[in-house]
């Protein structure tokens, strides 16, 4: 089988090195570094691990799209920062400068990374994975909204789950899917997208429909096969299928239902824009500015690792 095509979810992992890396990690000059440190030995990790032929750091370009906005007010609305126009996320102050310090280290060691403008990184990862024709996919995230894009074919789509850290990484095709959240095997991504729709999450801002939780969503999506089936059933008197209460609280989430799916499902369509080839590189592409930014920044073992990871993929 060819090597991986890996795509990284990389605010995803950015946000969970910065957690789980004590803040007391600082430069030289006492700027913390821990979501640096953290990321950089994340994406080591990930090249020693899954030893990828190619691998894109996909970005947000708006973290919050207009789009998902008129549909769904709500979308993220609650990590809106106080301060600010309105567009930007709620992001702790040390870990906004060290953004581009990791973008920087991507650069210099030539690695690619991936954005579309209006659109979020789970666009971008969802559609480099549905163009993809050659190589198999592994999407590397904490977000388990990506569990949609699994597939086998034309090429096998996998994500690699790391909700729980890199070293207790899980990984989800269609069966493993299917098994977690008794969904059907044979369409287990978009069935659970449409799970996602009827369960709602408040951490985005999604309400759900009230009353119907995640196991009676995939029971639901299982017996109908498709969001679209399921809502055609609510207005079939002929249905016997749908219980009276399940029948009353979709009637009474109509209007939810009609935009929610544009603000779960990705946009597989985004138009993304690459940095550079996504051909994973042996040697740094900036020897120079690499070495520069461990020195500056205090990082060099971070950085020394990525290397050694480069190196041995190559090889």
């Amino acid at each position: 089988m060819n090597a991986p095509l890996v795509l990284i979810d990389a605010a995803s992992l950015w946000f969970r090195a910065f957690y789980a890396v004590p803040e007391s990690m600082t430069a030289p000059d006492g700027t913390p570094v821990n979501a640096v440190r953290g990321f950089t030995d994340m994406v080591a990790r990930l090249i020693a691990d899954r030893r990828p032929g190619r691998l894109v750091a996909c970005l947000d370009a708006d973290w919050r799209p207009a789009f998902r906005v008129e549909a769904l007010p709500s979308y993220k609305a609650h990590r809106v920062a106080e301060e600010g126009d309105g567009s930007e996320e709620q992001v702790p102050d040390t870990l906004t400068p060290q953004v581009p310090v990791i973008l920087d280290v991507l650069d210099a060691a030539g690695i690619a990374t991936a954005e579309a403008e209006g659109y979020e990184a789970d666009d971008v990862i969802g559609a480099l994975a549905f163009a993809e024709s050659k190589d198999p996919v592994e999407v590397v995230t904490g977000d388990r909204d990506l569990f949609q894009l699994v597939r086998d074919a034309p090429v096998p789509v996998r994500v690699v789950y790391v909700g729980k850290g890199i070293a207790k990484a899980e990984t989800f095709g269609p069966v493993e899917l299917a098994a977690k959240y008794a969904l059907p095997e044979q369409n287990a991504g978009a069935a659970y997208a449409a799970m996602a729709v009827l369960r709602g999450d408040p951490s985005d801002g999604l309400p759900g429909v009230a009353g119907i939780g995640e196991k009676t969503a995939a029971k639901l999506i299982t017996q109908f096969g498709s969001l679209d089936a399921l809502l055609a059933a609510v207005s079939d008197p002929m249905d016997r299928v749908l219980t009276a209460r399940a029948r009353t609280s979709l009637t009474a989430a109509a209007d939810y239902l009609a935009v929610a799916p544009k603000v779960v499902n990705v946009a597989v369509d985004a138009p993304v824009r690459m940095y550079r080839e996504d051909v994973l590189p042996a040697t740094p592409a900036d020897p120079a500015r690499f070495a520069a930014l461990g020195h500056r920044w205090g990082i060099d073992r971070s950085l020394n690792r990525l290397l050694q990871a480069l190196k041995a993929n190559a090889s």
